[in-house]
């Protein structure tokens, strides 16, 4: 794809898709394992599959909100690499120190480093960079931060200057000033990845121990400093029963992992839900006649958007097609990268391509799909020429990221929240 047939698709264009068949790395019949929601059932529907008259059983693999954070980290390391220069917000906990330095619990809090727009949960309007200062200054009283107040569909240029792929992956500012009412875009591109004809397994688990403790060795009890016991001298008191305190119910081995585990199912592998009369196990993986990634951009939601050069003028045509081309270049351009990372979704869940990817263009006036390729270096290419184009119409667009600090009460926060994370895995045994 030219620069300018990506200039002409944001003009008139209904959207650009692409379908990429997989299967798992381990091959056809191997088991992956989909996400888990509540009650650890998995995401699965009854879907109708092109070539097949039946509604197919397809389980979700990856959803759109995961996907999404995929390319934004995808983005994240090209920005790191120098590959690309796009506006970034960023908080640096680095030299904040959680604990004072050489303390004894030093080395068991985990180093925070940056957290940036493109890893923050809600982007720019994520609450750790609504919590951290800008040159001492709470960032929303500040003038860069004000600016997402001001944002809307018809003056989307301050988050094109401070955080474009908000417009790109979506955003809704609901924990600031205006609460519910606050700024809000919808996601331009969508992605999933869904797991066609599956068929539900069952979960085991077993562990050999090669120190072969066995049951009888205990009861383990909880330590005075922290950890576990057997010695009773050592024992810390239950303040209701004022007996020595068990780890867990009954004191087994096993409550601070030592001993056998016998293999064994799991308990919703011996007692299956029952549904319409099939019985359903969770939790147990799946193995699926193949996979499927279905990614589509959305022209018209980039048209909606206006890009005035300052507040107080209306935007003009040439200058809001600049900004909505580096907008579709940005999102092709997270897909790729994103892909080019590999799909390694989770624990047992890697996938393979086993198709060229097929990237489409969609003419608004219908006709057949127009297809075309599109390489990590040709979208970088693409982002680039965009970003030409839209300086060149004097839109706002940062090359170096906007550096905050954690506010002192962020950084309290956090430490009390390690602070009872160590507590907690002592309480627990110290596992």
């Amino acid at each position: 794809m030219k620069f300018s047939d990506l200039q002409n698709a944001v003009k008139t264009a209904a959207a650009i898709r692409c379908r990429i068949r997989l299967q798992p790395a381990g091959g056809e019949g191997d088991k992956v394992f989909p996400p888990t929601y509540a009650g650890a059932v998995y995401a699965m529907e009854m879907r109708r599959v092109p070539g097949c008259d039946d509604l197919i059983r397809c389980v979700l693999l990856d959803s759109v909100q995961s996907q999404a954070n995929r390319a934004e980290e995808a983005l994240q390391d090209a920005v790191d690499e120098g590959r690309i220069k796009i506006p970034v917000v960023e908080v640096d906990f680095s030299d904040i120190p959680i604990v004072d330095p050489g303390s004894e619990d030093e080395g068991l809090y985990e180093p925070i480093g940056r957290v940036s727009s493109l890893e923050a949960p809600h982007r720019i309007a994520d609450a750790i960079l609504r919590d951290s200062e800008l040159d001492g200054k709470p960032f929303r009283s500040t003038d860069e931060g004000r600016k997402i107040i001001m944002a809307t569909l018809r003056n989307a240029t301050p988050l094109f200057e401070l955080c474009p792929t908000a417009l790109v992956y979506g955003i809704w500012d609901s924990t600031g000033p205006k609460g519910g009412l606050g700024v809000k875009f919808q996601r331009a591109i969508v992605s999933e990845i869904v797991g066609i004809d599956a068929a539900l397994g069952v979960k085991t688990s077993s562990r050999m121990d090669p120190l072969a403790i066995q049951l009888k060795a205990g009861p383990v009890y909880q330590g005075i400093d922290g950890t576990w016991t057997t010695n009773l001298d050592e024992a810390a008191i239950d303040k209701k029963s004022k007996k020595p305190s068990l780890v867990g119910k009954e004191g087994k081995p096993s409550e601070v992992n030592h001993g056998n585990i016998a293999p064994s199912l799991s308990d919703t592998a011996r007692n299956p839900l029952v549904e319409n009369g099939e019985r359903i196990y969770l939790a147990g993986g799946v193995t699926i006649k193949y996979a499927e990634q279905t990614t589509v951009l959305s022209l018209p939601a980039l048209r909606r958007l206006r890009f005035p050069l300052d507040s107080k003028s209306k935007s003009d045509a040439e200058t809001n097609l600049a900004a909505q081309t580096v907008l579709a270049a940005l999102a092709l351009c997270g897909a790729v990268l994103a892909a080019e990372r590999g799909l390694d979704l989770r624990s047992r869940c890697l996938l393979c391509v086993t198709d060229k990817p097929k990237w489409e263009l969609l003419d608004g006036a219908g006709g057949d799909p127009k297809p075309f390729e599109l390489t990590p270096t040709q979208a970088i290419e693409l982002l680039n020429q965009a970003i030409k184009e839209a300086k060149s119409k004097k839109l706002p667009w940062r090359e170096e990221p906007l550096l905050m600090k954690p506010a002192k009460k962020l950084i309290d926060l956090v430490r009390k929240s390690q602070e009872l994370a160590v507590k907690s895995g002592a309480d627990e045994g110290g596992e």
